[in-house]
Protein backbone atom coordinates (compact mmCIF):
# COMPACT_ATOMS: atom_id res chain seq x y z
CA UNK A 1 0.00 0.00 0.00
CA UNK A 2 1.26 3.45 -0.89
CA UNK A 3 2.24 5.74 1.94
CA UNK A 4 1.13 9.01 0.36
CA UNK A 5 -2.04 10.90 1.03
CA UNK A 6 -3.71 12.84 -1.72
CA UNK A 7 -3.85 16.55 -0.95
CA UNK A 8 -5.00 19.42 -3.10
CA UNK A 9 -4.66 22.25 -0.59
CA UNK A 10 -1.01 22.92 0.17
CA UNK A 11 -1.98 24.57 3.48
CA UNK A 12 -3.41 21.31 4.79
CA UNK A 13 -0.30 19.16 4.36
CA UNK A 14 0.80 17.42 7.53
CA UNK A 15 3.88 15.33 6.70
CA UNK A 16 7.46 16.60 6.79
CA UNK A 17 7.92 15.35 3.23
CA UNK A 18 6.01 16.74 0.23
CA UNK A 19 6.25 15.53 -3.34
CA UNK A 20 5.04 17.86 -6.07
CA UNK A 21 4.02 15.61 -8.92
CA UNK A 22 2.03 15.33 -12.11
CA UNK A 23 -0.26 12.46 -12.98
CA UNK A 24 1.29 10.22 -15.62
CA UNK A 25 4.80 11.66 -15.19
CA UNK A 26 7.30 8.75 -15.31
CA UNK A 27 9.97 10.74 -13.44
CA UNK A 28 7.49 11.41 -10.65
CA UNK A 29 6.67 7.71 -10.50
CA UNK A 30 10.38 6.83 -10.09
CA UNK A 31 10.43 8.98 -6.96
CA UNK A 32 7.10 7.60 -5.72
CA UNK A 33 8.43 4.05 -6.15
CA UNK A 34 11.59 4.89 -4.21
CA UNK A 35 9.68 6.58 -1.37
CA UNK A 36 7.31 3.62 -1.13
CA UNK A 37 10.13 1.06 -1.33
CA UNK A 38 11.98 2.84 1.46
CA UNK A 39 8.84 3.10 3.60
CA UNK A 40 8.98 6.90 3.75
CA UNK A 41 5.69 8.69 4.35
CA UNK A 42 4.96 11.77 2.28
CA UNK A 43 2.19 13.97 1.01
CA UNK A 44 1.53 14.30 -2.72
CA UNK A 45 0.82 17.73 -4.12
CA UNK A 46 -0.75 17.34 -7.54
CA UNK A 47 0.23 20.10 -9.95
CA UNK A 48 -1.25 21.52 -13.13
CA UNK A 49 -0.50 19.72 -16.36
CA UNK A 50 0.33 22.94 -18.17
CA UNK A 51 3.91 23.89 -17.46
CA UNK A 52 3.09 27.62 -17.40
CA UNK A 53 0.44 27.10 -14.68
CA UNK A 54 2.67 25.34 -12.14
CA UNK A 55 2.92 28.36 -9.88
CA UNK A 56 2.90 26.26 -6.69
CA UNK A 57 6.03 24.42 -7.87
CA UNK A 58 7.70 27.70 -8.87
CA UNK A 59 7.01 29.19 -5.43
CA UNK A 60 8.75 26.36 -3.59
CA UNK A 61 11.56 25.48 -5.99
CA UNK A 62 12.17 28.45 -8.29
CA UNK A 63 11.28 26.43 -11.40
CA UNK A 64 8.24 24.65 -12.84
CA UNK A 65 9.44 21.09 -13.53
CA UNK A 66 8.31 18.08 -11.53
CA UNK A 67 9.03 16.09 -9.51
CA UNK A 68 10.04 18.35 -6.63
CA UNK A 69 10.61 16.97 -3.15
CA UNK A 70 10.46 19.13 -0.03
CA UNK A 71 12.01 17.53 3.05
CA UNK A 72 11.24 19.93 5.88
CA UNK A 73 13.10 17.84 8.45
CA UNK A 74 16.38 18.32 6.56
CA UNK A 75 15.60 21.72 5.03
CA UNK A 76 15.96 20.34 1.51
CA UNK A 77 14.15 21.27 -1.70
CA UNK A 78 15.13 19.10 -4.65
CA UNK A 79 14.11 18.85 -8.29
CA UNK A 80 14.88 16.10 -10.83
CA UNK A 81 14.17 12.47 -10.05
CA UNK A 82 17.80 11.28 -10.06
CA UNK A 83 18.85 13.99 -7.56
CA UNK A 84 15.84 13.25 -5.36
CA UNK A 85 16.55 9.51 -5.32
CA UNK A 86 20.22 10.09 -4.57
CA UNK A 87 19.22 12.39 -1.69
CA UNK A 88 16.78 9.79 -0.31
CA UNK A 89 19.37 7.03 -0.43
CA UNK A 90 22.07 9.19 1.14
CA UNK A 91 19.85 10.72 3.81
CA UNK A 92 17.58 7.83 4.72
CA UNK A 93 19.88 4.88 4.03
CA UNK A 94 19.31 1.67 2.18
CA UNK A 95 15.85 0.81 3.49
CA UNK A 96 14.63 -0.22 0.04
CA UNK A 97 12.83 -3.50 -0.51
CA UNK A 98 12.62 -5.83 -3.52
CA UNK A 99 12.05 -4.01 -6.77
CA UNK A 100 14.65 -1.30 -6.12
CA UNK A 101 16.81 -2.59 -8.97
CA UNK A 102 13.96 -1.93 -11.37
CA UNK A 103 13.70 1.67 -10.18
CA UNK A 104 17.45 2.13 -10.70
CA UNK A 105 17.22 0.71 -14.22
CA UNK A 106 14.33 3.05 -14.99
CA UNK A 107 16.30 6.04 -13.69
CA UNK A 108 19.29 5.09 -15.84
CA UNK A 109 17.07 4.82 -18.90
CA UNK A 110 15.49 8.21 -18.14
CA UNK A 111 18.92 9.82 -17.82
CA UNK A 112 20.05 8.31 -21.12
CA UNK A 113 16.92 9.51 -22.87
CA UNK A 114 17.31 13.04 -21.45
CA UNK A 115 20.94 13.16 -22.65
CA UNK A 116 20.00 11.98 -26.14
CA UNK A 117 17.27 14.65 -26.44
CA UNK A 118 19.66 17.52 -25.76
Amino acid sequence: MSKWRENYNVGELTQNMKLYRLEGCPYCEFVVDKLDDMGIEYDSVWVEGLHSKRDAVKRVSGQRQVPVLIDEEHGATLAESARIIEFLETTYGERAVDGDEEVEKAISKAKEKARSET
